[in-house]
């Protein structure tokens, strides 16, 4: 059995021993520390400062810290005894020194660590998003730098977290190719129909990718009977949001006669079938006066990603040549 090593001269441990283990040092730095400690103790009970404290404080600094930070780098940053400091994060120990405290809420977070484990919520979305384009999980991979089985397990959501520098070179990929689908290919088409099966949403359906609580817009009216009529028309995969909304449209409607009802229905068709043909033409001829993608949509009160969408499915006619 290895024999614990002794505390550091200049420390109270050292300089107050441990009955029946080791006898108190009685060197200059030892006495020192000694003394400063006890006056401290005397002057916190004059005062009414309770010695404990409690650990809420220090608990959420902890897993504010734990969110960029590994274990390793917070104990050298406060100095204090690891397990101590676990058993505060995990909340089984309620009420710690007013010292401790201070120790804790003095370490700043510092840059994400490249080997600890982050949220694959983001990485799994940029994965998803990238094969829904096209680029199959070998092509990823080749171009991240790992291997084509780690791809598709994090795709498919059997894995929750990754390491935080895979998760930069997937991001690095997905900046470089979300804005150019794959090249046509036999292998590309089998990569955007097994996306479009398990729903997967592309690149342009996200406003916050990393935000776990985003859900994607595949329309641009998402969460509307009309976003329910895009979807339909443009064959993509249906969202729930949608599904909601058309149940509710048709709830809302119940009492009418058929016949009204279906005139309902043809009029709610019609407007969604037009109205991204006429946002096409208009973001054109903002775009003739020199306004930028960003300001065109956000003068017609669309997200950027939709507006994109809306001018690939509808291509500027060309005059036909004499």
């Amino acid at each position: 059995m290895t024999a614990k090593p002794l505390p550091a001269h200049g420390t109270y441990a050292r300089a107050n021993g441990c009955p029946g283990y080791r006898e108190p040092c009685k060197c200059g730095p030892c006495h020192k520390e000694l003394r400063r400690v006890r006056k401290l103790h005397n002057v916190n009970r004059q005062l009414g400062r309770p010695g404990l404290v409690d650990a809420a404080p220090a608990r959420e600094h902890l897993q504010r810290l734990l969110q960029q930070m590994t274990w390793e780098q917070i104990f050298t940053a406060s100095g204090c005894d690891s397990r101590n400091l676990q058993l505060v994060a995990d909340g089984r120990r309620t009420r710690i020194r007013r010292s401790t405290l201070t120790q804790i809420l003095a370490v700043q977070p510092a840059p994400t660590a490249r080997g600890k484990y982050v949220d694959a919520t983001g990485t799994r979305r940029r994965i998803q998003a990238l094969r829904a384009i096209g680029y199959s999980a070998k092509a990823i991979a080749k171009a991240a730098g790992s291997a084509e089985a780690r791809m598709q397990l994090i795709a498919s959501g059997a894995q929750p977290t990754v390491r935080h520098w895979l998760a930069e070179k997937i991001n690095t990929v997905f900046v470089e190719l979300h804005d150019t689908p794959a090249p046509a290919s036999c292998s590309a088409t089998m990569t955007r129909n097994h996306a479009k099966a398990q729903g997967w949403a592309p690149p342009a359906a996200w406003d916050d990718i990393d935000d776990p609580a985003a859900v994607p817009d595949w329309t641009g009216y998402c969460g509307s009977d009309r976003g329910w009529w895009m979807h339909r028309r443009q064959e993509l995969p249906m969202c729930a949001r949608c599904e909601q909304a058309h149940a509710q449209w048709h709830a809302e409607r119940a009492d009418l006669d058929p016949q009204e009802r279906n005139r309902a229905l043809f009029r709610a068709r019609a407007e969604a079938s037009q109205r991204e043909a006429d946002l096409a033409v208009d973001a054109r001829e903002l775009f003739r006066y020199g306004v930028d993608t960003e300001q065109a949509a956000a003068r017609l009160g669309v997200t950027r990603q939709h507006l994109q969408q809306v001018l690939q499915r509808h291509p500027e006619q060309q005059p036909a040549a004499a």
